[in-house]
């Protein structure tokens, strides 16, 4: 192969890289490589959500309900805001704003009271992952992790293996780092996978033929592993995600029965195992790779790795700030393993080394990391950290906001609670299915943790009024607490990888809809028999 050759490999190698992570997430139809059919679909699901959205929510303004009129009037902007979620007839971002708007308008609450979640920690960390991203692509730090996990002995044959094993090294990270830390850690790594894989994909097209790298159904695939895979491995222990402490800690003082670490890994594994089998299975047979057998591969990965050569200065100061801030990630569950996530030294560290601001600060040493102390030059210019994809920030912050209303106007409970009383529930078996059910729903229109904090409280005096042991449905809510699969604003890690611009709303909801319904089958009928196995229950 010649030099010119070279060259236009690695411009077209490039051009993919950068249009994985370009902040294209929301494109408009003249924005993206579509079929006709695809293009028709497109068009129509657009406009019906244009019109659809508003007099949706009117129609149920003037429906007469037995709501409180904050919960009837933030029920009636929630169905809108969701059509226009789906349906895309402006950006997703913007729809979350026009729902915000919304509810000030209606008076639900005062402005400052409804923007104040925006605030949260996890935005920062959405912030502060985005531009430790930015600077691993840039100085190609991403692309030498990617083609480190494809150089593992038989990895690189093959899409499916691929995918499956950056599902395992994700799920294992999760089970001691928080989901969205594991998830915008690995991001970069996934976008390299990608870019190589998009270009071997490219070769195999005729001249000339379109090429979108942002609507490949392998990465459709990787991405939603990544996302996924986290809300798996996050269950395993009771510090891989929020959600669980939550419900522990409210299923030991309702029950008086505590859980071990141990304990709780025992009850967790088979269903963590069995779920990563059945996630495996549904991503690869619903978005099935356009090129499975990874041919000639591994000379080619052999070959790139080593024309990378040594670590330049840059990438050498953004793996500091890289491995500075995941140590500080993991430091709390270190501290959790060791003292007990119960201990005062656990509460000291959590609360000081707060997710959001370890990502901030992270990403500040990219700006004070110099690669030429002479020219004041460092790792990262504010120019290029700016190319982060704040609509996805933007959208997080609408999400946050959506879900402190449901719990602030006590819409959730409200809901849950009058499921319960119109099904009369009386037996363990329905309780824990309403549970798994109701968990799901909610994990789906707020954030994880709000979920198990609004499902578990309600479940447990169901249980008790029903003459049942509340710690099977209560530990099955906690569990499903961490579904929430179809949509970017579901989970954080929902939306960062929403933010690659890889994975479309259709695709997401598809097959978020389909793991939303095995996971709670899996759970139904896996868990129940655990926790009776360990003694509980």
């Amino acid at each position: 192969m010649d030099k010119a050759d070279e060259g236009g490999r690695g411009a077209s190698e490039q051009s993919v890289t950068s249009a994985l992570l370009s902040g294209g997430t929301y494109r408009g139809l003249g924005e993206q490589v579509l079929s006709p059919a695809e293009e028709r679909f497109e068009r129509a699901r657009r406009t019906a959500g244009l019109f659809l959205a508003p007099a949706l929510t009117v129609l149920f303004l003037l429906l007469p309900t037995e709501l409180e009129p904050a919960q009837h009037k933030l029920a009636a902007v929630l169905l809108g805001v969701i059509v226009l979620w789906v349906c895309e007839p402006v950006p997703i971002p913007v729809g979350g704003l026009i729902g915000v708007g919304a509810v000030v308008v209606l008076g639900v609450l005062p402005p400052d009271d409804v923007l104040a979640p925006f605030g949260s920690s996890t935005v920062f960390t959405f912030i502060g992952a985005f531009i430790l991203a930015q600077a691993m692509l840039r100085h190609g730090v991403a692309r030498r992790f990617a083609f480190t996990i494809l150089s593992l002995p038989g990895v690189g044959r093959s899409a499916s293996r691929v995918i499956i094993a950056f599902g395992v090294i994700t799920c294992l990270l999760s089970a001691v780092v928080s989901n969205t830390a594991t998830v915008a850690m690995l991001l970069p790594t996934a976008v390299g996978i990608l870019a190589v894989i998009a270009e071997l994909v490219r070769k195999q097209l005729p001249e000339g033929a379109p090429f979108d790298p942002l609507r490949l159904r392998v990465g459709v695939a990787l991405m939603l592993m990544l996302a996924y895979g986290a809300s798996v491995g996050g269950l395993l222990t009771p510090i891989g995600s929020p959600p669980n402490l939550i419900g522990r800690g409210l299923i030991e003082e309702a029950t008086g029965q505590r859980i071990s670490f141990l304990q709780w890994m025992a009850m967790a594994a088979p269903v963590c195992l069995l779920m990563f089998a059945v996630l495996a299975g549904v991503l690869l047979l619903l978005n099935r790779p356009e090129i499975n057998k990874l041919s000639g591969v591994e000379d080619y990965v052999a070959a790139e790795r080593a024309k990378l050569g040594k670590l330049s200065r840059a990438e050498k100061n953004t793996l500091i700030a890289f491995a500075v801030t995941v140590a500080l990630w993991v430091t709390p569950g270190v501290v959790a393993l060791v003292a007990g996530n119960d201990s005062p030294a656990y509460d000291l560290i959590s609360d000081r080394l707060d997710e959001g601001i370890v990502a901030v600060l992270g990403a500040a040493l990219l700006f004070l990391l110099p690669t030429d102390w002479s020219q004041r030059r460092f790792t990262l210019t504010w120019t290029e950290a700016s190319r982060i994809d704040w609509g996805t920030v933007v959208l997080f912050g609408t999400g946050i906001i959506f879900g402190s209303l449901l719990a602030e106007t006590e819409l959730a409970q409200t809901i849950g609670r009058g499921a319960a009383d119109a099904l009369g529930f009386s037996s363990t078996v329905a309780i824990t299915i309403f549970a798994i059910a109701l968990a799901v729903l909610i994990s789906e229109t707020t954030s994880n943790t709000a979920a198990a904090a609004v499902v578990v409280p309600i479940v447990i005096p169901i249980a008790v009024a029903a003459g049942t042991n509340p710690f099977v449905p209560a530990l099955a809510a906690t569990f499903a607490a961490s579904f929430g699969f179809m949509l970017p604003v579901s989970t954080p890690q929902n939306a960062v990888v929403y933010g690659s611009g890889a994975v479309p709303i259709t695709k997401m909801i598809r097959t978020g809809a389909v793991f939303d319904i095995a996971g709670a089958v899996l759970i139904a009928l896996v868990l129940p028999p655990m926790i009776a196995l360990i003694g509980f229950g």
